[in-house]
């Protein structure tokens, strides 16, 4: 593997001339992949992720064949999610699969263990979709698809993606608790709790992955991860929508707080707290 490995933070594009080369981006470390090259993806592969024991050692491997370039999962327990830059096409690839990449942009999203991690795919695009038609989901709405969400479960699935949406899009983050999550919006844990059932039940009804398995340990991680996965994959949340979350934790913290009223005069004596002490 010889692939060029730069810096940016903006998303980077295709030489011209190398109009064959598959560009990689993971959070701003990007590796431009020659057509004759093998590219691994996994604990153990060509990409430096981190070392998170969940996360094969060879996940997925993208090399070119017969004019397009190819991604396949090698793993054995770990799917992705792939989205067409604009977020209108997603399909998920199981262990053992394999499919083209017949967009110029492609969001690559996984999750191994708590950490869900989104890596940019970019080609030429020539003689491939160069998009669909179609409105894009539009941020801050009350439906994703045919599934409607009311706005404190989207503000449910908001505060879980936080740390993903403030990695500017690529990278790795780690999904918070539902304790956490909860905090961040002042809401109680049992409101919490009860919400994200009712989303994960729309969800899973529509065909949605992972998202079943209750609240025990481990099994309730691995659904607030598939859900994060998806919304981000979907942009059924952006980083667009981030400011309603202070916008819910400042309505619930004035909701909670005490109400004070000023103290009263009666007869040029002031009547209310502490007015009667000697």
């Amino acid at each position: 593997m010889t692939s060029d490995a730069t810096w940016t933070e903006s998303l980077p594009t295709v030489d011209p001339d190398r109009p064959e080369e598959l560009v990689l981006d993971f959070s701003g470390e990007v590796h431009r992949i020659a057509p004759d090259e093998t590219f691994v993806v996994g604990r153990g592969g060509d990409l430096d992720i981190d070392d998170n024991p969940y996360l094969h050692r060879r996940f997925v491997v993208l090399a070119r064949e017969n004019g397009l370039w190819w991604i396949a999962n090698e793993g054995s327990r770990l799917s992705a999610t792939l989205t067409d830059g604009d977020g209108l096409v997603q399909s998920r690839l199981a262990p053992g699969a394999r499919m083209p990449l017949v967009f110029p942009r492609v969001i690559l999203t996984f999750s191994a263990g708590p950490t869900t991690y989104e890596i940019d795919l970019i080609t030429a695009g020539e003689d491939h979709f160069a998009g669909i038609e179609g409105a894009r989901q539009s941020t801050g709405q009350t439906t994703i698809g045919v599934t409607p969400m009311t706005r404190s479960q989207l503000l449910l699935i908001l505060a879980l993606s936080e740390p993903v949406l403030r990695r500017a899009g690529t990278g790795a983050a780690e999904i918070p608790s539902s304790q956490a999550a909860a905090a961040r919006l002042g809401w109680s844990i049992t409101k919490f709790n009860r919400k994200l059932d009712n989303v994960c039940e729309k969800l899973d009804r529509v065909g949605v992955r992972g998202l079943r398995g209750g609240r025990a340990e481990g099994a309730a991680s691995n659904r607030r991860t598939a859900l994060v996965e998806h919304a981000v994959s979907t942009l059924m949340v952006t980083a667009e929508d981030l400011p309603m979350l202070d916008d819910e934790l400042a309505a619930n913290r004035a909701a909670a707080a005490p109400v004070t009223t000023a103290p009263t005069k009666v007869g040029g004596a002031a009547k209310g707290a502490g007015a009667d002490r000697a």
